[in-house]
């Protein structure tokens, strides 16, 4: 996985070159951030003058299921303090969530490993950072990457998050829910708001289904 971080980290510095930004200030928004879709859309909003409160505005909206993902992974770090909990959590992005939750339900005390945590997410950090730098380092020699297909690792990297958590299809009719809800809000209302969408619609959908079930 941290493999996958690569390309996608290249295209995203090779788009920051072409929106005039130099490799040491990609490297600032990726390591003070580490968030890649908001990032994304940040390089994609990238202007002169800068919508400064229309980048905040669409970052956080697509960041905010980083709010439901936090709530889900501090059930398993109660045994941390609070002040190092909200450290982990800067690191904390839809890989590391999903393998370190994976983790934390595997082991017998249904708590996060620190120690994996950090080995997990240091790596896709260090990874993520350097490969959009040197993307906006090279960019302006290779042009778009796209076309190359780069672009296609986002979706390898969470095709196989969704492999190492797949447990059977009932468990994963939420996901179902979830991909409906945010692909038709995508296409019916402009914006970011397909991605709030879709996970309220996934959370909602798990606990209709999880009711169901106990009632049964």
């Amino acid at each position: 996985m941290t493999l996958g971080f690569i390309p996608l980290g290249l295209v995203l510095g090779a788009q920051a070159s072409q929106k005039g930004m130099p490799f040491y200030e990609i490297g600032l928004l990726t390591g003070l951030n580490f968030a890649g879709g908001s990032e994304f859309a940040a390089v994609n909003l990238w202007a002169h003058p800068l919508a400064i409160s229309v980048i905040v505005a669409v970052s956080m909206l697509i960041n905010s299921r980083h709010i439901i993902m936090g709530a889900a992974l501090s059930l398993y770090m109660k045994n941390i303090g609070r002040l190092k909990s909200l450290g982990l959590l800067f690191f904390m992005t839809d890989e590391v969530w999903a393998m370190n939750l994976a983790d934390a339900q595997k082991r017998p005390q249904k708590a996060i490993s620190i120690p994996y945590y950090m080995g997990t997410a240091i790596s896709l950090y260090i990874m993520w950072v350097s490969s959009s730098m040197l993307g906006a380092y090279i960019g302006p020699f290779v042009g778009d990457l796209e076309k190359y297909g780069f672009d296609m690792s986002f979706t390898a990297i969470f095709l196989v998050m969704l492999k190492g958590m797949w447990k059977s299809f009932s468990f994963a009719r939420p996901w179902f829910v979830s991909l409906l809800v945010a692909g038709l809000v995508f296409h019916t209302v402009e914006g970011a708001w397909y991605v709030l969408a879709g996970a309220l619609s996934g959370i909602l959908s798990a606990y209709f289904f999880a009711s169901r079930e106990e009632k049964e």
